[in-house]
């Protein structure tokens, strides 16, 4: 069961007749989604990357029926957007989400690092090769002070990422 205390990681999948998520003009309309349901629905959006077919998100629910509705809401608004910049009707993201709930500092820590830079793992996993310092265009360690809420309301995201990073380099 969901506590409004712990930060949740979800991942969305879209079908395979959806286009390629990481292009400006598909980002566009994703951004424009995010930015709008940020904080509706007792839900929050804390981090975001955007990858070929799927979507990951580092948010804060203040329950389970919240974070249901909330991820719910932010998928119609996505998938209205781009279905009409498609030119296309019908489903975008799968029937599932999958969502799991962080309960410790390190385990937040390492959830934000990974939904950050998940880009990096999947040029890897390709063999190609990233510059040092690249940030990920298609996620919230660029884009975060336009589309992502500066202020989380969970200790975890608040001081726990702070202090696992801490106890981590001791």
């Amino acid at each position: 069961m969901l506590a409004a205390r712990f930060p949740v990681h979800v991942t969305l999948r879209v079908g395979p007749d959806v286009w390629n998520l990481r292009s400006r003009r598909s980002f566009r309309v994703i951004g424009t989604a995010l930015g709008a349901g940020a904080e509706r629905l007792g839900l929050r959006l804390c981090d975001f990357s955007i990858q070929g077919n799927h979507i990951h998100l580092l948010v804060e629910a203040n329950g389970q029926v919240a974070l249901a509705r909330g991820i719910q809401g932010l998928c119609i608004r996505m998938a209205r957007g781009l279905n009409r910049m498609m030119g296309r009707k019908g489903r975008v993201f799968a029937d599932r989400y999958h969502a799991h709930i962080l309960r410790t500092p390190t385990e937040v820590a390492r959830a934000r690092a990974y939904v950050r830079d998940n880009h990096r793992k999947h040029a890897e996993r390709r063999g190609d090769s990233l510059r040092a310092g690249w940030v990920d265009p298609y996620s919230s360690a660029s884009h975060g002070h336009r589309i992502v809420l500066p202020a989380p309301h969970t200790w975890l995201l608040r001081a726990g990422v702070a202090r696992a990073s801490r106890v981590s380099r001791e």
